[in-house]
């Protein structure tokens, strides 16, 4: 793949990395579930942020199927209907991978912008199955998720991307 000017040639991204990065993040949203707020509506899906992440930069090893156990393991978590988030993270999944090419090509601002419609897309569907089940509305707070998930995502590119960065000095053991 050609590189846009003035882009930083990354490293190979370390999969323990990838792995314990997306089980932090489980972690976080369970605590998150769990801490003052509850199961607030307004609050950002942090696990569903690295998924769209690592979809987008490592689609081979971060998938579909990542995705789909994932939502299960957040499923039972929350005791919410099984397969509500896990469809919602198949979906965000799918989506992410289907624009990784174009949305690479985008400085990160950009690309924050452009990933909100797939976070709204996985509230209204984890909303409308929740609804079909028989559940409550939780209020029109839920539009803020996508939201602050979408303002989150240049935070998280920067610190995902962190450890893949080359030195920006080469020299004679360092070619690139």
């Amino acid at each position: 793949m050609i590189m846009r000017p003035g882009h930083q040639l990354l490293l190979p991204a370390n999969p323990f990395f990838i792995w314990g990065s997306l089980l932090a993040a489980l972690t976080l949203n369970m605590v998150q579930n769990m801490g003052l707020w509850g199961r607030a509506a307004w609050t950002p899906d942090i696990l569903a942020l690295l998924l769209v992440f690592w979809s987008i930069h490592q689609p081979q090893r971060v998938g579909i199927g990542v995705a789909f156990v994932f939502g299960i393991f957040v499923d039972v978590h929350q005791g919410a209907m099984l397969g509500q988030h896990a469809m919602a993270y198949t979906v965000l999944s799918f989506l992410a991978i289907a624009i990784h090419r174009r949305l690479l090509w985008f400085p990160v601002p950009s690309q924050a912008f452009q990933v909100l419609p797939l976070f709204v897309a996985s509230h209204a569907i984890e909303l409308t199955v929740r609804m079909l089940a028989g559940g409550a509305f939780p209020g029109l707070w839920m539009l803020l998720a996508p939201l602050l998930e979408s303002l989150l995502w240049p935070v998280v590119s920067v610190i995902l991307l962190l450890p893949q960065r080359r030195t920006p000095n080469p020299d004679a053991h360092r070619p690139l």
